[in-house]
């Protein structure tokens, strides 16, 4: 498949998504610190399903949302023709490994060049998802690395409303439900900032969008 035709089938299946996502969830995007600007982004989410990423996406301006990939863990999306094709030819999507004993490649490298190449990128930094009662698992050191990395790009928390409800774990159909997401104001690094100072910020950042039932009170 040519560049060109890979771009348009990409484009067309951006498009069916968002479609589908908005018929089966009715996803409105809150523009509750931040409004659609143009600039690189990283947007930064909790993560529940594996269809959080495309209810970010469908939130998006067509343009912006042609742009924007997900990143996701290469050894769910590389287990068999079916996911890679979806992975890496519909969607997209930044594929990183996580397992740090069995990769073969850097995955900040990954995502660095996928920053350089003009994208931006949905990241989940809980690092999986949470399956448990909580409702944001600790960040892990991912989201630091890439503020220290590429600190003229926009960190911009999103916190995805009902997804877990709408496609639960080893669920084949959705549950037609309402969602939301929930834009907030872009996260700085500040200049030497720790490390765990700036996780905890940028966690707790992202927990004041969510709803109050499924926040945490503090």
């Amino acid at each position: 498949m040519t560049g060109v035709g890979k771009s348009l089938l990409q484009a067309t299946s951006g498009a069916v998504l968002a479609g589908l996502a908005r018929a089966v969830t009715g996803v409105r995007p809150i523009w509750a610190g931040t409004a659609p600007n143009g600039r690189q982004r990283i947007y930064f989410a909790n993560h529940a399903s594996h269809g959080d990423f495309i209810l970010v996406s469908t939130c998006l301006h067509p343009t912006e949302r042609g742009r924007t990939a997900a990143v996701a863990g290469a050894d769910y999306w590389n287990a068999g023709p079916v996911r890679r094709f979806i992975a890496g030819t519909l969607l997209r999507t930044v594929l990183v490994e996580r397992n740090w004993v069995e990769r073969t490649a850097d995955p900040l490298q990954i995502m660095l060049a996928a920053l350089d190449a003009r994208q931006s990128l949905i990241f989940f930094p809980e690092g999986t998802r949470n399956m448990t009662e909580e409702p944001l698992l600790r960040f892990r050191s991912g989201l630091y690395n890439l503020a220290a990395a590429r600190p003229d790009v926009e960190l911009v928390p999103c916190w995805i409303e009902n997804m877990s409800r709408v496609l639960p774990k080893g669920a084949v159909l959705p549950v037609p439900l309402l969602c939301r997401v929930v834009f907030g104001a872009p996260v700085t690094l500040g200049e030497g900032e720790d490390r765990k100072v700036f996780l905890d910020r940028a966690r707790n950042a992202l927990l004041s969008l969510a709803p109050q039932k499924d926040g945490i009170s503090g």
